[in-house]
């Protein structure tokens, strides 16, 4: 739970300390005045940076030179103070941790343990597969303990094969890459498919509630190997089959300039496979090409409540949830399924935005109402349950 939260510099927002309830809030206020900068401000110190990809000297207030967050967490008798900042002379960036700086930034990341819904979730399955990777590595990152690490190394290899490769460099200088870069892929491949396979049938129940009996299926379609391994097979078996196919397209590799296989070539799939009705038994669609804007939003939307799921099961709590304008593009009777899911979903404090009070879908009755304006927020009076 974020008990309290302290702002200095950051967007538009004014400078505040702004002490929250245990159930949550819920934030109204037009749009341009702050709402979405604020639960950026929070998720930054889940993963310290900006989950808009904004750099970080863009995030500080106009005429100013420092942006500071900090939350105050309690979970039972456990009390944590994260903080971040940044200085934009110098560009100097600081972590800490109850006062201290960790020793790298993955070493503290997911200390709030939130997840993060927003309008702009449906380019996960709009976008191309690099929005997808993206969507699993974050999300793996952040739960999985050496995911991050095997990622950074991953990518730090795959930089420097790419670059001998573009040289021309000998065939030694590429292959030296080969046994560290199938080692790492394997790892990190090996890691997708199994967090893949492990929610693929809450993938279809969550999606078929959602859409109220419509069908979908999410699958790994790995980049890194010819042939997946087994389904009990682990990290090693996949390094095993990426070093396989490094070495067969190595010369392919040597033509093009670039190392054409990977899990930086893996793809995230989902696909129609009917409605329940007399559709049911068609062919798989797609749903990047062939679904619906409406379809598309409850695929993303089911992916972030897998991935609440992910935070309460690895963390032994319920994570916090920051839902940004979330019904904003669902019909009716979409938002209305979705409320219901996410009640089963949202055990813990929930912080949401909306444009006005009847936008108020979930938990209106139970949420503290604050309003912002010109990034200032007016905390009002908690919710009157007998108040339509």
């Amino acid at each position: 739970m974020l008990t309290q939260l302290r702002l200095s510099g950051f967007r538009n927002l004014a400078d505040a300390r702004l002490d929250l309830p245990a159930e949550g809030v819920a934030l109204v206020g037009a749009n341009a005045q702050g709402k979405t900068n604020l639960l950026e401000a929070i998720y930054y110190l889940e993963i310290f940076r900006s989950f808009r990809g904004t750099r970080d000297s863009r995030i500080i207030r106009f005429g100013e030179d420092v942006f500071r967050v900090e939350g105050h967490l309690e979970h039972g008798a456990d009390r944590q103070v994260i903080a971040a900042a940044y200085q934009r002379s110098g560009s100097l960036k600081k972590v800490t941790v109850e006062g201290v700086e960790p020793a790298t930034l993955g070493a503290a990341i997911g200390g709030v343990g939130a997840v993060l819904f927003t309008p702009e979730d449906v380019r996960i399955v709009s976008d191309g597969p690099e929005e997808r990777r993206r969507f699993l590595d974050i999300m793996l990152s952040l739960n999985l303990p050496g995911y991050l690490e095997a990622l950074q190394k991953y990518r730090q290899a795959l930089s420097q094969r790419n670059a001998v490769l573009r040289d021309g460099g000998e065939a030694a200088a590429v292959r030296a890459w080969d046994a560290l870069l199938a080692r790492l892929g394997g790892e990190i491949s090996h890691r997708r498919v199994r967090w893949v396979e492990e929610r693929g049938s809450e993938f279809r129940s969550v999606f078929s509630e959602a859409s109220g009996g419509e069908e979908a299926t999410v699958s790994y379609q790995p980049g890194s190997v010819d042939e997946p391994p087994p389904g009990e097979a682990g990290s090693e078996a996949w390094g095993d089959a990426m070093a396989e196919k490094l070495d067969r397209q190595f010369e392919s590799d040597r033509r093009r300039g670039t190392t054409q296989s990977g899990p930086h070539r893996d793809e995230l799939r989902m696909h129609l496979t009917g409605s329940g009705g007399s559709d049911a038994s068609s062919e798989p669609r797609d749903l990047r090409h062939f679904g619906s804007g409406g379809q598309r939003r409850t695929a993303a939307l089911t992916l972030r409540i897998l991935e609440a799921r992910t935070v309460a099961e690895r963390r032994g709590r319920p994570p916090l949830l920051l839902l940004d304008d979330l019904f904003a593009e669902l019909d009716a009777d979409r938002s209305r399924r979705v409320v219901e899911l996410l009640d089963r979903t949202a055990a813990g404090q929930v912080i949401l935005t909306a444009p006005k009070q009847s936008d108020l879908h979930f938990r209106a009755d139970r949420l503290v109402r604050w309003n912002i304006h010109d990034g200032r927020v007016d905390r009002g009076p908690s919710p009157n349950p007998e108040t339509p």
